[in-house]
């Protein structure tokens, strides 16, 4: 049986149980991990993410007590009429769709990002790094811009429909199969091969969005364009949230099933094989999953980086390798940062609003450097 990758934290035994030693650099077995117990972390993180929204939709630029925003939600979900006011707007129309798309958004990130680093054993690896946000991206801009020039309906404020949706999957799927289809040249395989195939590809892609960009002839579309290719949730409507949602769901339900398999490929692709798992078809299947996921959020959301790669992270080292307890737990994760994240984007500055994926790429960057510098420990 061939042992578990290197840069696999973690690793789960072939029963699908998490692993209860870890390989230190001279060779011995260390002492087991201490993780939490999965279920009342799913409570409390639960718990967070209410009390997160709560506030999303309390603070802005006219605070609204929680008391009242609860009422108002109530009043819209038991189907009486509305208190007439400019709060009941705010606090329906406006904010609560917001949040609710935030959420959706950072569970679906935490579930990529989970399922990516899987895939390609290494946590260095996520939707951004490895091109796929940057070809759903182009894809999602191609669809705009050229559309707009054609004359089709698709100015940016309904733009972020079915079509566009289609095209950042589509652009997705072409990202992520160029970065594996370079990183596997002469037969060979390497996670960090793979990692810097997907960022060199990331920044060409990333260029020829920009020229696109720059080929709009409206001002206003460029500025808005650009905006939110950084990262925004701005203009969040009941209508957008649908489709990612019913994604996000059957994503997490999808995955989740074939949770002991991606165990077993963490342990390598012979023994995964050994027990059983035809990696091949695995190795598809989330393929597909997570570039369907990819395009869906970022046809709402724009590219987000460092969201997926830092919640898996995060969950890691609380709940262990195991995906069964992974998966969801990822998803409650990433679904309350993003939430913490546009709030904080959308309070932080008075009169001004900032691109998510500033925020993100604050918190981000240190973490990518920590991983790095303990991935470089170990060789």
């Amino acid at each position: 049986m061939t042992s578990a990758a290197p840069d696999a934290p973690g690793v789960p035994d072939a029963s699908g149980a998490p692993g209860t030693t870890a390989r230190t650099r001279e060779g011995r077995d260390a002492r087991p991990a201490r993780t939490l117990r999965a279920g009342p972390l799913a409570v409390a993180l639960t718990t967070a993410l209410v009390l997160a929204l709560t506030a999303a939709v309390s603070f802005g630029s006219l605070d609204i007590p929680p008391g009242e925003v609860w009422s108002v939600v109530a009043r819209h979900l038991t189907g009486r009429a509305p208190e007439p006011g400019t709060r009941d707007l705010i606090v329906w129309q406006l904010r609560v769709p917001r949040a609710l798309l935030a959420a959706t958004v950072g569970a679906g990130l935490g579930l990529v990002g989970t399922a990516v680093q899987a895939l390609v054993r290494n946590p260095l690896a996520d939707p951004y790094l490895l091109g796929i946000s940057s070809g759903a991206s182009l894809g999602a801009v191609a669809t705009i811009v050229l559309g707009t020039s054609l004359g089709l309906d698709l100015a940016f404020g309904s733009a972020l429909g079915l079509t566009v949706s289609l095209a950042a999957f589509a652009g997705a799927l072409g990202a992520f199969s160029l970065v594996w289809l370079t990183a596997r040249r002469g037969g060979g395989f390497s996670p960090l091969r793979l990692v810097l195939a997907g960022i060199a590809i990331a920044q060409f892609l990333g260029g020829i969005t920009s020229y696109l960009v720059l080929q709009t002839r409206d001002e206003q579309q460029t500025r808005g364009v650009l905006f939110w290719l950084m990262g925004s949730l701005g203009g969040a409507v009941w209508a957008q949230l649908a489709v990612p949602a019913v994604a996000v769901a059957l994503g997490l339900a999808l995955l989740q099933a074939r949770a002991r398999g991606l165990n077993a490929m963490l342990m390598g692709d012979e023994t995964a094989a050994g027990l059983g798992v035809d990696v091949t078809r695995l190795r598809r299947e989330v393929f597909v999953v997570t570039s369907v996921l990819t395009g869906v959020l970022v046809a709402v959301s724009g590219a987000i980086g460092f969201v997926g790669l830092m919640v898996p992270h995060v969950c890691r080292l609380l709940v262990g390798g195991d995906h069964r307890r992974l998966l969801p737990l990822s998803a409650l994760t990433g679904a309350l940062l993003l939430v913490v994240v546009d709030t904080v984007a959308r309070t932080a500055l008075d009169g001004q609003e900032l691109p998510i994926g500033v925020v993100t790429a604050v918190l981000g960057a240190p973490t990518l450097l920590y991983l790095l510098d303990r991935r470089l420990e170990r060789t």
